[in-house]
């Protein structure tokens, strides 16, 4: 199977720098807010260059997204590592980050910082996303900014252990849960996190918890007073079955247009629609003729 090379180059021209940790730094003084998606692959990463956007995180999501897997728990390393690698190719300007998957930074401060050095030396990332601020996880992020690798934190809902927070819902929804969250995300910032995500928590808790935040914080599902917002490709899109979360706004809807374009094509090869006259190549006659003389 071949295909044609996209008419895209990861070296396509564009007036945009780099975005840095000091530029992220920048627009969270300035109240810029901060665009952030994931990204899985070559295609997605030139769509989220060609957009513009500031961040772009290869997510544990695409477990499920790309993968197939029914949770982010399943994926391994190695799988992340290679659907990194194709981001970074299609990548000039956005900051890069890449998620630690589970299983692979919990065990040690080693382990984690083995598989942070992993994601930057192999893939090309420019910092790592790991889930949770409790004690071990701060101490994981702290241990891997020490080794000079930027850690973006995650606090709120976790989906790595939805399980232990009761499954895939808003999180901080009472004074306790929401002081739990309020000590994770300061002792993240402790530990040395550039960024931290609140995932699925209260608007007003988010507001109140971002008068004690210096670093940027992106919301996904945490209401309009953090520094910037984060969604999965594939749900803002609609390169998926159902409608997702209750904070995904869809802008597109690319599952119904991808099974209609293939419903399409296989309709066109069973009425023998496809291929037509123009869809294939000539061959000049005289040489078709000695081709037929070297057949007999």
């Amino acid at each position: 199977m071949s295909s044609h090379p996209s008419q895209i180059s990861a070296a396509a021209t564009t007036d945009r720098l780099p975005v840095t940790l000091p530029r992220l730094t920048e627009m969270k003084r300035l109240g810029d807010p901060i665009v952030m998606v994931t990204a899985y692959d070559f295609p997605s990463a030139r769509a989220a260059e060609a957009a513009g956007v500031d961040m772009v995180l290869v997510g544990d999501s695409g477990a499920m997204t790309v993968l197939g897997y029914p949770s982010t728990v399943a994926v391994e390393t190695d799988e992340l590592l290679v659907l990194a690698k194709a981001v970074r190719r299609g990548l000039r300007t956005p900051f890069l980050v890449g998620d630690l998957p589970f299983g692979s930074y919990e065990v040690s401060d080693g382990q984690a910082i083995q598989t942070a050095l992993r994601f930057v030396k192999e893939a090309g990332c420019d910092a790592v996303k790991l889930e949770g601020g409790g004690p071990a996880s701060a101490a994981r992020a702290r241990a891997v900014v020490g080794a000079g690798i930027p850690v973006m934190g995650h606090v709120g809902l976790t989906p790595q252990t939805a399980t232990a927070l009761g499954g895939y819902r808003a999180q901080g929804k009472t004074a306790g849960a929401a002081a739990r969250i309020a000590d994770e995300a300061i002792a993240l910032q402790d530990a040395g996190c550039f960024s931290i995500v609140f995932e699925a928590i209260p608007s007003d808790l988010a507001e109140l918890l971002m008068v004690h935040i210096q670093i940027p914080v992106i919301g996904i599902g945490a209401g309009p007073a953090v520094d910037g917002q984060v969604l999965v490709f594939h749900d803002l899109l609609g390169i998926r079955e159902g409608l997702g979360a209750r904070f995904v706004k869809r802008y597109a809807d690319l599952q119904d247009d991808m099974a209609a374009g293939v419903g399409e094509f296989a309709g066109d090869v069973r009425s023998r629609r496809y291929p037509l006259p123009e869809h294939g190549y000539a061959i000049d006659p005289s040489e078709l003729d000695a081709f037929r003389q070297h057949l007999s």
